[in-house]
């Protein structure tokens, strides 16, 4: 069986204090739905706002919640650290976003459909293979010569597009979750947020095969 998740890379949120966050350490892969728990969502929400504001010009200290979510609202591009990790259950083969593919770009993997082979970031370095009919997906080694060290899992071609729907489908619970959490925390700029997240991240947009998806 093959799960498919659109996950993000926490930040350290230990001295997090504008909102509640979910008890969970630094850089672990956290699953985007529309079944997390709250905390979850703070935790992603904490994480966007901070990794955002990196790039923020005004370094003065935060202090309240609409003051963080202002500076995440006025950055060029939201960028989430993340992207699709891949698990195969039979296989016990899990593939996980590399480093600098943000889940800002899961759309890429549309191009997969019409042969191309995107970059998936490194360290670990996911690496797409074509064989005919069916897509290959090593954990590490695209930048290597060397034979792979795990099996790779194998997807129909003809299958990754209903997998990419699925993805789309979680990253809108996402997105539902995100409206009603900044319906509370920060109501005056939750349709604001809510907007800039989708955009963005370009999460709720149909997919190609959309009107074909909906006539079966």
């Amino acid at each position: 069986m093959l799960i498919v998740d659109a996950v993000l890379e926490t930040v350290d949120t230990a001295a997090f204090s504008l909102w509640p966050v979910a008890d969970l350490p630094p850089y672990r892969l956290l699953a985007l739905s529309h079944s997390m728990s709250p905390p979850e969502v703070g935790t992603a929400m904490a994480t966007l706002a901070v990794y955002n504001s990196r790039t923020s010009a005004d370094d003065r200290p935060v202090t309240d919640a609409a003051e963080q979510i202002h500076r995440l609202l006025a950055a060029d591009r939201v960028i989430a650290p993340g992207g699709l990790r891949l698990h195969h259950t039979d296989l016990d083969v899990t593939v996980s976003p590399g480093c600098c593919f943000g889940l800002e770009d899961w759309r890429e993997w549309l191009d997969v459909l019409k042969g191309s082979t995107p970059w998936l970031g490194h360290d670990p370095s996911p690496r797409i293979e074509h064989v005919g009919p069916v897509i290959r997906l090593w954990p590490d080694g695209a930048d290597t010569a060397e034979a792979p060290s795990t099996r790779p899992i194998e997807i129909p071609v003809s299958d990754l597009a209903e997998t990419l729907h699925t993805v789309r489908d979680r990253l809108c619970g996402f997105l539902s979750l995100a409206k009603q959490w900044a319906a509370s925390r920060v109501p005056s700029l939750a349709m604001e947020l809510t907007a800039k997240l989708d955009k963005d991240l370009a999460l709720s947009a149909p997919l190609p095969s959309d009107d074909g998806r909906h006539a079966r």
